[in-house]
């Protein structure tokens, strides 16, 4: 089962759960400051954060590595919880796992989609970044004596210290130092399935009782004017919401985690 982490308002009694899935290469860690601000604002709702097969403590699943059982895995922890899932929030590849999984779930009232493209994007466009770390953790190895020596590794490959930092979060203490607990290969496998999936149909035909929103950033390059005015054809039909943050790259959450928390909260009214 995925490894996950339920946050709940202090006293709150709630009814129904959101799943919260992070982005490729994060954790479930990266999403827990915001979730018990939603917490707060929405105390009927308990927040599960999860780990993503092959990502965080979610590691040994069996493969194919694809969006498809990535999907497949939030179903079976459904079906492990004890209050009925009515929502999904995912940022990024996260997002599009919440597509697919919100694609084979009527029941869902609620799915937030953050800065995340639906379609199928076969140039790999906007995800350059997250493409060039796996190059890089790819080329330096797993087993490092320090955390500072796997940083000097990051950053020397041409990577700031943000995200050498972010990268980090991936080590976990080893007998001789520290050790890369991902698996570069099954990674790259989740990230084919990404860019070759076509969720259009998930949130054009969304059954009328799902409440739809994507909170999208005003700087971020995932979405090019086509895809933009063909989700704003959705909005105008009462279909979706769309929220744009201005200013925010694509790690919305973390630009503009004020804007993010309160498009969220009103998502879930």
């Amino acid at each position: 089962m995925l490894s996950h982490a339920i946050v709940t308002a202090a006293g709150s009694t709630p009814t129904r759960a959101c799943l919260v899935l992070h982005g490729i290469l994060g954790s479930k860690t990266n999403w827990r400051s915001l979730a018990r601000r939603f917490a707060e604002a929405r105390p009927d709702w308990a927040f599960v954060l999860v780990d993503l097969r092959e990502h965080g403590a979610s590691q040994g699943l069996p493969p194919p590595h694809s969006l498809a059982a990535a999907a497949r895995d939030l179903t079976e922890l459904c079906a492990a919880l004890t209050l009925p899932v009515r929502g999904v929030l995912g940022h990024s590849f996260g997002a599009k796992v919440a597509l697919s999984f919100a694609g084979d779930t009527p029941s869902l009232t609620h799915l937030i989609v953050v800065d995340a493209n639906p379609g199928a994007r076969p140039d790999r466009r906007g995800s350059e970044a997250s493409l060039s770390a796996l190059d890089t953790l790819e080329a330096i190895g797993r087993s490092w004596p320090t955390r500072e020596a796997f940083l000097a590794a990051v950053m020397a490959d041409g990577h700031d210290r943000s995200m050498a930092a972010w990268l980090a979060m991936n080590l976990e203490h080893a007998p001789d130092g520290f050790r890369l607990r991902i698996d570069v290969a099954s990674i790259r496998s989740l990230l084919d399935g990404y860019f070759v999936a076509d969720l259009w149909s998930v949130v054009e035909s969304s059954p009328p009782q799902r409440r739809t929103t994507f909170i999208l950033g005003g700087a971020s390059g995932v979405m090019d004017p086509a895809e933009l005015a063909r989700l704003d054809a959705v909005a105008a039909r009462g279909g979706c919401e769309v929220v744009v943050v201005p200013g925010a790259g694509h790690w919305v959450h973390v630009d503009a985690p004020d804007a993010t928390a309160a498009a969220v909260i009103s998502a879930l009214r």
